[in-house]
């Protein structure tokens, strides 16, 4: 059986991620982010699940900056997760009795209209995660009123829901992805997803879009890309891209042996199936044939058989 670190405490959406992912697994919660990742690096854990990014709040840069940095990890897999808040409070606790609800910054953001409609007077207070924001409202001498959590921390911790659904977009969407230490790469499936770190050689005029052109050109579609300070000093960035494929698809792999060429370093964070099932749309031209048969006449005129 596979030990997953997560995000927790437990009833966090990360673990109810992990439980998709990977039912069967020992389940281990981490505080933060760094923390479920180191335990993969340090052999504390087989892999761990942790939030890559939300359809509504954006990229989780706590993910992408612990993946830039430290010990090599891959990503083998990833999980797209509804997302739903709950309002939560001890029994007994009426809506008009909340002053003070504790939660993760990204919930207070996507619950805004609810909490300014129906508790216009309530203070809302950060905490490190929505699970962890129940655990510490369940306490009978816990200062805060109520929490905003995904239902299942109310199961966890013995807390009642008042207000269930209560996001501003029904819609929302955050998508885990599967770390594992180095090793072999899932096969390709045709709908698939890689995702790397480049670090600018140096800062010129249309540095950027050198290396967006390694990917154009090659007909390779990019589906997320994020800038990210390298912490040198104002202006010093390095770049998160995702983008569609494989890198066993010839177009793919092309577009990141450029882009190694033009920067300072590349890190490879994995190629893996998605989780929409998606298959991207490929140009005329930039099928593993077309660059095969590219390479064949190639070959041919530099042996003079012209």
């Amino acid at each position: 059986m596979a030990k997953l670190a997560y995000l927790g405490p437990q009833g966090t959406f990360c673990e109810a991620a992990l439980r998709r992912l990977q039912p069967d697994a020992e389940r281990m919660p981490c505080p933060n982010v760094g923390a479920a990742l180191d335990a993969v690096r340090n052999g504390e854990a087989d892999g761990a699940v942790v939030p890559m990014e939300n359809s509504v709040e954006g990229a989780i840069t706590e993910t992408l900056d612990e993946l830039a940095w430290g010990a090599p990890l891959l990503i083998t897999g990833e999980y797209l997760l509804p997302v739903e808040f709950s309002l939560l409070a001890r029994p007994g606790t009426e809506l008009g009795q909340i002053k003070r609800i504790l939660t993760h910054p990204a919930a207070h953001t996507q619950c805004r209209g609810f909490i300014e409609k129906e508790l216009p007077g309530a203070v809302v207070i950060a905490a490190s995660s929505t699970a962890a924001a129940a655990q510490e409202v369940a306490s009978p001498a816990s200062p805060y009123d109520a929490a905003i959590s995904p239902a299942i921390a109310g199961e966890y911790y013995g807390l009642v829901e008042l207000a269930s659904n209560i996001g501003d977009r029904k819609d929302t969407v955050t998508r885990f992805v599967q770390v594992s230490p180095p090793g072999r790469l899932p096969e390709p499936t045709g709908a698939d997803r890689t995702s790397l770190v480049a670090f600018l050689r140096d800062d010129h005029p249309g540095a950027l879009l050198e290396m967006l052109s390694e990917f154009a050109v090659r007909g390779v579609n990019l589906s997320r890309i994020e800038s990210r300070p390298t912490g040198d000093g104002i202006g010093r960035y390095f770049f998160h891209f995702d983008c569609e494929g494989h890198i066993a698809d010839a177009r793919v792999g092309e577009a990141i042996s450029g882009l190694y060429r033009l920067c300072s370093g590349v890190r490879f964070l994995g190629s893996y199936p998605r989780a929409d099932r998606v298959a991207p749309k490929i140009k005329p031209g930039t099928t593993d044939t077309d660059f095969e048969t590219a390479a064949e006449w190639l070959a041919r005129i530099r042996a003079g058989q012209v």
